[in-house]
């Protein structure tokens, strides 16, 4: 009696199990998480040795004009901490979806890239009119709530940890907005700390 109740609840878990993975794209890696954020650090701390060396952190930022040297320095440094996050990521995902038995790209992973990209674009776009035309102080807040929207956007077709990241993202962000000067730390506690602390919990409950 009791083999003819768990083949049934065997095959109902198979069957969800099967649904999940053909309409969301479960083989995020955590450690990517935990990389990303170390990267970002990493990049923070490069932005502030930078910003101290002109006298820019010790001064009232607010009224800061960002020069072209700025953009060259920043442009290369997000690009640097771009390039690493990526390249982990996606080798990390290749291999735990290889593990895991899934494609890489089949069409959940389609559908999660362009619903993360459509906010992230789009934030990307206004964040380089805010370097062109100002105020350069909202250029921190913004880049964390349109990460979080688009980290909310995606995670329709991921795991529905995802959205909780996103949650902290905009919400971090909204409240960079109301505290000028301060967006360089903000950046770092979004990006940096928040990503090591998300892929730490997803590791340990996904890949332990």
């Amino acid at each position: 009696m009791k083999d003819n109740i768990s083949s049934p609840l065997d095959t109902l878990a198979e069957i969800k199990h099967l649904m999940e993975r053909s309409s969301r794209f479960i083989s995020l890696s955590g450690l990517s998480g935990v990389f990303a954020g170390a990267y970002a650090l990493a990049g923070a701390f490069a932005a502030f040795r930078y910003l101290d060396a002109r006298g820019i952190i010790s001064s009232d930022n607010r009224a800061y004009t960002i020069t072209t040297d700025d953009l060259i320095f920043f442009g290369a440094d997000a690009a640097i901490v771009l390039i690493l996050a990526i390249a982990t990521g996606v080798f990390l995902t290749t291999r735990k979806a290889k593990q895991d038995g899934n494609s890489i790209f089949d069409a959940s992973a389609k559908k999660l890239i362009i619903n993360l990209c459509i906010p992230l674009f789009t934030g990307g776009l206004f964040c380089l009119a805010l370097v062109l035309h100002g105020p350069a102080f909202y250029i921190a807040p913004a880049m964390l709530i349109f990460y979080g929207l688009s980290l909310i956007n995606a995670s329709k077709y991921t795991l529905s940890d995802v959205r909780f990241l996103g949650i902290a993202e905009v919400a971090l962000g909204i409240i960079s907005a109301f505290i000028i000067g301060y967006g360089l730390i903000f950046w770092a506690i979004g990006f940096g700390v928040l990503h090591i602390i998300y892929g730490t919990y997803m590791y340990f409950k996904y890949e332990r």
